[in-house]
């Protein structure tokens, strides 16, 4: 089992998850973090810290969100690890009124 970050981060790029992170596993882009399920030691830690219900353990996810574990291990490998918490992207708190958060 892992943790995968879904769209509901997309546009928010909240990072509580990062600072409860044991293992340095999240990595980011311009848009979203990502969890590397190669470091990831499933301690859900990340899912309850998520204002926004980014980040679900993979036997969870619907079906047609699935796709979002082969995203998370594609971008793990092309984005950076990220160890602090960054500011949320403008429009973060209207996208999570949005998504009912």
């Amino acid at each position: 089992m892992t943790y995968v970050v879904t769209d509901n981060c997309r546009g928010c790029r909240y990072t509580e998850c990062v600072t409860v992170c044991p293992v340095e596993c999240f990595h980011v882009d311009d848009t979203m973090t990502y969890i590397d399920p190669e470091n990831c030691i499933d301690c859900g830690g990340c899912a309850p810290a998520c204002p926004v219900g980014a980040i679900e353990p993979d036997y969870r996810l619907a079906a047609d969100k699935k796709f979002w574990i082969d995203v998370n291990r594609k971008r793990a490998t092309e984005t950076p690890v990220i160890s602090a918490r960054l500011p949320p992207l403008p429009g973060a708190d209207e996208r999570k009124v949005a998504l009912g958060r």
